[in-house]
């Protein structure tokens, strides 16, 4: 008989009660083997300078002062090539999920899945293959066919065009509904204030808004959007 191999997996979540709970189903399988809990960016890459895990399990949402999304995703990938990143977050819509993988994320699972099904897309993206839940790939799928055969334009609706922004500007507007300013978000994603703004106001001119009355006067169809 062929043994099973370990596939060692580090957790990171600013969430003490998410990292209990994972933490303790994956204990509950034989051949899954945690290396290390971690609640912030720092935490982890501190630790990754000397133990490489097969699989990092990252929650895509940090704090405001902790890189992440899909500015971390590249960082990992650029600096630990060989781990395979799979990605959680109750953002789990397709906005997100397409970025993620973009950047090279090698799955991503919602929160909302149960810990069971974690657990197969643990195995899963160990296994070189890319993980996605059977809902997701068929929104994917749907919002594809839907571009291939729309010729809708200017009458879409905001949430709509906000399909149209770049990664960087998603990431700008996902932290700005948050509540971060631009000075925080260039903090945080170590990019001039300038460039920050200029993402913002980008993304503004895509949306179709002309300020911040008008956009947060959208904010709960974005925030729809986004978490949905």
């Amino acid at each position: 008989m062929v043994a099973t191999p370990t596939i060692r997996i580090a957790l990171l979540d600013d969430h003490e009660v998410v990292r209990h709970g994972i933490s303790a189903r994956l204990r509950e399988e034989s051949d899954l083997q945690i290396t290390g809990v971690y609640g912030t960016t720092d935490a982890l890459m501190s630790a990754l300078q000397s133990t490489t895990p097969d699989v990092l399990l990252i929650d895509y949402v940090l704090g405001a002062d902790q890189l992440d999304g899909i500015n971390l995703v590249r960082a990992l990938r650029l600096r630990y090539p060989r781990c395979k990143i799979l990605m959680s977050s109750s953002q789990h819509n397709t906005d997100t999920v397409l970025m993620a993988m973009r950047a090279g994320a090698h799955g991503f699972v919602g929160k909302e899945q149960n810990l069971t099904e974690l657990v197969a897309a643990i195995r899963c993206v160990f296994a070189g293959k890319f993980y996605l839940c059977d809902r997701m790939v068929a929104l994917i799928s749907t919002r594809w066919l839907s571009t291939v055969e729309s010729s809708a334009g200017d009458e879409r609706g905001p949430t709509e065009r906000h399909s149209n922004l770049s990664p960087r500007e998603s990431e700008v507007i996902r932290c700005y509904l948050a509540g971060l300013t631009v000075t925080q978000i260039s903090q945080k994603f170590s990019r001039s204030i300038k460039t920050i703004s200029g993402q913002k106001q980008s993304a503004f001119r895509k949306l179709g808004v002309r300020n911040d009355i008008d956009f947060f006067k959208l904010q709960h169809q974005l925030l729809f959007k986004i978490q949905n």
